[in-house]
């Protein structure tokens, strides 16, 4: 479904007068298949989020490609409608002047999709929400039931694939729990893909069934989750360790 292959990118570093370039993604390659929940761990600064943006279609690669179903993301037919994002951000994933409702219609006017409020309230269904908060605003929100609105919007369209960057990083921990639960419920009902990008070692293994470990720009290591104690990279393996010691 998707393959990202030999993906290089180079920012400008700070400063006027400076032309040097700082690597942030080094030739990074991977494939997922339909079906699969790929996780992709590193800390902070260490390209996912880049390579996430990539994947999206948002920024071009220096050199190399992402394909989804064999066709260039950068071309917008290639993913339109098929390809969605959840981002750690729901304060900003939501626009302070719409309401729930008009939130959740976003996407589906986009790809021209057909629908009504029995719809919304539908998909709100689907995210464990009741019909009575559609016509709320984002302030009268919890950060559990903003992000499942954020959820709500993103399988709106029935995507393929879905690119969840740092999801859950912003709720309680027990409202994480509840969001990867109906993550995976969703997962099995509507037969899409994730890419699960996150620092959290623990979450990821919670829902994800292959890792990818990054660490400044390049990949490390891969995994599937049954065999987590098995990795050979050092930096891997302090990750792992972490987990199942816990």
């Amino acid at each position: 479904m998707l393959e990202v292959k030999e993906i290089r990118k180079t920012y400008r570093k700070p400063g006027l007068m400076t032309t040097k370039r700082k690597l942030v993604l080094d030739n990074v390659s991977f494939d997922m298949s339909k079906g699969e929940c790929l996780g992709i761990i590193g800390e902070s600064g260490s390209g996912k989020s880049t390579l996430g943006r990539m994947i999206l279609g948002v920024e071009k690669p220096d050199s190399g490609c992402v394909l989804f179903k064999g066709n260039d993301v950068q071309k917008k037919s290639a993913r339109k409608g098929m390809v969605s994002a959840v981002f750690q951000d729901y304060t900003s994933s939501i626009s302070p002047s719409r309401t729930v409702s008009q939130a959740i219609e976003e996407p589906l006017k986009l790809v021209g999709a057909d629908y009504d409020e029995r719809v919304i309230y539908d998909l709100l269904d689907r995210v464990g929400l009741e019909s009575k908060i559609a016509g709320r605003y984002q302030h009268e929100l919890s950060g559990g039931q903003a992000q499942r609105v954020c959820i709500a919007r993103a399988v709106a369209t029935k995507p393929e694939f879905i690119l969840l960057d740092e999801a859950i990083s912003s709720l309680d921990v027990s409202i994480q729990v509840q969001v990867l639960d109906l993550l995976k419920e969703l997962k099995e009902e509507m037969s899409i893909s994730y890419l699960f990008i996150t620092h959290d070692i623990q979450a990821a293994a919670y829902i994800c069934n292959r890792l990818i470990i990054f660490k400044e720009g390049r990949i490390v290591e891969k995994t599937d989750i049954s065999d987590i104690g098995k990795v050979n990279d050092e930096y891997s393996k302090k990750l792992f360790n972490s987990v199942i010691t816990v």
